[in-house]
């Protein structure tokens, strides 16, 4: 029987890249287009997949997992497929997963270059463009929005809420969209519309996901989680974060991430939203606090006031999540000590 086939846009980074493994190990084909601009190459994380080149695709196989890659950019990529004769004829999918977008974590793009993720309202146009085009050869879309995209003034310091999804309801045209904290969150909160258009107009079955924050054992070493965990390892003290520290998030693992995503493309596709967070909010001290209790110490939790803190308290409900039968498997300090660990491991700490 030939193998259903799945679509991951960005499916070398962080979450594409554990996205991809459940879906191998669930027995789908996976195809994978990605320019790894922030992405790390197949040949990383398949080393044990056996690989053949045909024309411009990678072919990785290991028993009856398949992986096609494409290395491309999204944006080449989509725009040459609207062409009469695109480079690449492509399978039916069954569901396809839009995580490419120019990201960099707040440091790299949303403080220092915003207009840097300018080019996302390109990948999101030419994306939907071809998934209205093809609709009769695409199954189920989602579409990996943000949180950033919510109202500011819900996230202040002196008044701030829990997130829920009725706060950005793109399909109801009487509400109002407040003002999102960044460049980012306009281009995805665009996103969104075009998502909710796609379902509408086309009768795609879209969900958008809104993230929270994502982390894991082997994120790169510029997240938070991941950098303020390799202070705690070397035992520093005091223990720095960023901004006043009293800024929190809503920390939700990696496995508990995928396993979210991999439930909402089965129940929405209206092209609304649906929160993936944790449903807690943790703060900036707190992480440090409970990284330094897993490492055994007690150390001054001391903020830096000259590096930003974005929102003050960005958090989910996560309700909706729930209520299609999604649990999550992490508590935040269970997350946190894996990440401990990894870093120890790189370390060479036993």
């Amino acid at each position: 029987m030939e193998q259903a086939k799945i679509l991951v846009t960005g499916g070398c980074g962080f979450v594409g890249r554990h996205l991809v493994n459940s879906l191998l190990n669930d027995g789908y084909e996976v195809w994978v287009l990605d320019n790894l601009f922030s992405g790390d190459n197949p040949d990383l994380w398949l080393s044990d997949f056996s690989k053949k080149q045909e024309g411009v695709m990678n072919i990785y196989k290991k028993n009856e997992k398949r992986l096609v890659f494409v290395y491309q950019d999204a944006i080449d990529f989509f725009r040459n497929q609207l062409t009469s004769t695109p480079a690449i004829v492509l399978p039916d999918f069954f569901e396809i997963y839009h995580l490419a977008a120019m990201v960099g974590g707040r440091a790299v793009l949303i403080e220092n270059d915003p207009i840097g993720v300018a080019c996302n309202h390109a990948i999101d146009s030419y994306f939907f463009m071809w998934v209205a085009k093809n609709k009769n050869k695409v199954g189920r879309v989602l579409y990996v929005s943000t949180s950033v995209s919510y109202p500011k003034t819900m996230q202040d310091r002196d008044h701030h809420t829990v997130m829920k999804e009725e706060y950005l309801d793109l399909r109801n045209a009487e509400k109002q969209i407040g003002l999102p904290e960044s460049i980012y969150g306009w281009i995805k909160l665009t996103g969104e519309y075009l998502a909710a258009v796609t379902a509408k107009k086309y009768g795609v079955p879209v969900v958008c996901v809104r993230p929270f924050s994502g982390y894991g054992d082997d994120q790169d070493m510029s997240y938070p989680i991941p950098s303020i965990a390799a202070r705690a390892v070397k035992k520093e003290n005091p223990l720095i974060v960023w901004g006043s520290g009293d800024q929190g998030r809503d920390f939700i693992y990696i496995d508990d991430f995928v396993s979210a995503l991999r439930i909402s493309i089965k129940n929405i596709g209206d092209g609304s939203g649906v929160n993936i967070g944790l449903g807690q909010l943790t703060t900036f001290k707190d992480v440090a606090r409970i990284m330094a209790d897993l490492e055994g110490y007690k150390p001054e939790i001391k903020g830096l006031l000259n590096k930003v803190e974005g929102s003050f308290a960005v958090y989910a409900d996560n309700s909706l999540l729930k209520s299609f039968g999604w649990q999550s498997k992490y508590t935040v300090r269970a997350g946190f000590a894996k990440v401990l660990a990894r870093v120890k491991r790189e370390a060479g700490i036993s």
